[in-house]
């Protein structure tokens, strides 16, 4: 990639322009040695189930079977076989669809740029070893002279439980151990495994997975790193970095771990030099006190506990979220999460296909939009009823609960941040946008919903023994306090744009107060651009939009 500059350089020392050449270029040439082309490393991600279709297609077409119907061990028997091999899989005959050419495209892409451009390869919704044998493979066939390490990432609650024993299988395979060298990461998904189970179930079963990882690694002498996928939002796994590393199993950091960092988080830690700074002083200070100082392990009576109580909240969550036979309209309804679908604001799609209700909505609309109506239905879910069964069960339970929090690192980290989210959420807002935007046969559902956000706020304040949410930590009561009138101005504007979107007939008749002089003599579109694209009435999508940014804003959080 220095070819072109240096060409330049020698045209223009060769028509006397060498001052010229020994300027600027001369400057950049030098860094472009020094530094390379790239500065920061892209990581590419891609769903397993695109990897499968590539797979299928060339098998297909070769004549030999399936390979999406192929069993697990047939599989791996047929990449390895390939992988030990040396013939090629595939030619410019092979018929490709929109979806094969666009992975495919990726791989070739790979191979045309320098390898210090990409980090790692990351396959979202990975579940077996053939996950990881099957990019292998690709990346051999379309030629990337330095192959990728690949990175499994184990989202759901069930693939995260079966996550040791893939790895496990893979580590089993002396081909693909030569192939790493003693490394391997895995990375867990905060974001699915919330959505598909709930926030305590999820927490609780990426603690027992990190545990269980780290031990196969130890088996097989392989230098494990974790990557952690946490999002901006406690219902993605977000919140203070330092407590959360220092949350984290012992023995799982070792000096080394891998986190991403998104949406509003990048601006808030990353957008200054100092607060870029003090970030990583965090991370890197929790790091070293994680190895030095390793959190303590679990009793096996905690576990029992956080295992009873796991499968209760799983129970409970789920049977709103995916049995509720009117939920996803409830949802639809009651929050903004059709409209930010619509609206190009969100870093990709909202949903990972067009049908499909609740599974095929990504995590970030799922909890953008019960952030943006001050509920946080995915948070708490669930933690409610695991509370009420373990003290019904034994009074004598709430003391065992009580130890935990005061105890174990990670349960307290786990409550703190809930407890954060019930100072931010508010059920009275969330009830307006139920009485302006809900079907009336839906509202009583609405209200079962807010009794348990309160009931699970009670239970919540029992077990860490506070009198009231943030009582240990002023002064972030404080500035929420400050922000709360905003916030709620916001929201009721926000719950009425939505209705006038979806019922132009209604009308609201505002109380407007007088505008000073500058103003009043101008019509309403000199004092503000509109977006004549909308496919809304006039000002109603930039008024949505701007509700959407401001409530983010205050809640300093959005997906």
């Amino acid at each position: 990639f220095l070819e072109p500059l240096e060409l330049c350089y020698r045209s223009l020392c060769a028509c006397g322009d060498k001052p010229i050449a020994d300027g600027s270029l001369l400057d950049f040439l030098r860094q472009v040695s020094t530094f390379g082309l790239a500065l920061v490393k892209l990581d590419i991600r891609q769903e397993s189930d695109r990897h499968t279709d590539v797979l299928d297609t060339i098998t297909t077409h070769l004549g030999i079977g399936s390979y999406a119907e192929w069993s697990e061990e047939k599989r791996q028997e047929w990449l390895l076989s390939e992988l030990r091999g040396k013939r090629p899989l595939f030619g410019s005959d092979l018929p490709q669809t929109e979806e094969v050419a666009d992975v495919l495209g990726t791989f070739h892409i790979l191979a045309e740029l320098p390898a210090d451009c990409f980090g790692a390869y990351i396959i979202s919704m990975a579940t077996a070893p053939s996950d990881v044998l099957a990019v292998e493979l690709l990346q051999r066939e379309c030629h990337i002279k330095k192959p990728l390490r690949v990175v499994p990432l184990f989202e759901k609650l069930a693939d995260l439980e079966a996550a040791p024993a893939a790895v496990a299988r893979l580590f089993s395979i002396d081909w693909y151990m030569d192939r790493i060298n003693g490394k391997q990461e895995v990375m867990i998904g905060y974001s699915d495994s919330g959505k598909d189970a709930g926030r305590l179930s999820a927490a609780w079963q990426m603690y027992k997975a990190q545990e269980e990882l780290i031990k196969v690694a130890k088996h097989y002498e392989v230098k494990l790193t974790m990557f952690h996928g946490r999002g901006g939002t406690v219902g993605r796994g977000g919140g203070p970095s330092h407590l959360a590393i220092l949350s984290q199993p012992p023995d799982t950091i070792h000096g080394s771990l891998r986190v991403t960092v998104q949406g509003e988080v990048i601006e808030h830690s990353f957008g200054e030099e100092h607060l870029c700074f003090r970030t990583l002083q965090r991370f890197t200070a929790a790091t070293l006190e994680h190895g030095m100082h390793p959190p303590i392990s679990p009793k096996p009576e905690w576990r029992a506990l956080m295992d009873e109580m796991a499968v209760v909240a799983t129970k409970e969550y789920r049977s709103i979220v995916f049995q509720e036979p009117r939920f996803v309209e409830y949802f639809r309804s009651a929050t903004p999460e059709t409209e930010y679908g619509r609206m190009n604001i969100g870093s990709r799609p909202s949903k990972r296909k067009p049908s499909g209700g609740i599974e095929s909505l990504r995590a970030i609309p799922w909890i953008f939009a019960w952030t943006q109506t001050r509920f946080h239905l995915p948070v708490w879910l669930g933690f409610g009823a695991a509370f009420k069964h373990i003290i019904q069960k034994d009074i004598r339970n709430i003391h065992t609960l009580k130890e935990m929090y005061n105890e174990w690192p990670f349960f307290r980290v786990t409550l703190d941040l809930l407890e954060m989210v019930f100072a931010k959420g508010d059920p009275g807002i969330a009830a307006l946008y139920d009485k302006l935007l809900v079907a009336e046969d839906l509202q009583s559902f609405g209200e079962q919903l807010r009794q348990n956000f309160e009931e699970t706020k009670r239970l919540l304040l029992q077990v860490a023994g506070h009198k009231d949410v943030l009582e240990g930590d002023p002064y972030l009561k404080q500035r929420l306090r400050l922000r709360e009138s905003y916030i709620t101005t916001l929201n009721v504007c926000q719950a009425y744009t939505l209705k006038r979107i979806r019922d132009p007939s209604f009308e609201v008749t505002p109380q407007q107060p007088p505008l000073s002089k500058e103003f009043s003599d101008k019509e309403p579109a000199e004092l503000v651009q509109l977006n004549r694209g909308s496919e809304y009435a006039p000002g109603l999508e930039d008024t949505l939009i701007l509700t959407m940014k401001g409530i983010a804003a205050g809640m300093q959080n959005t997906g």
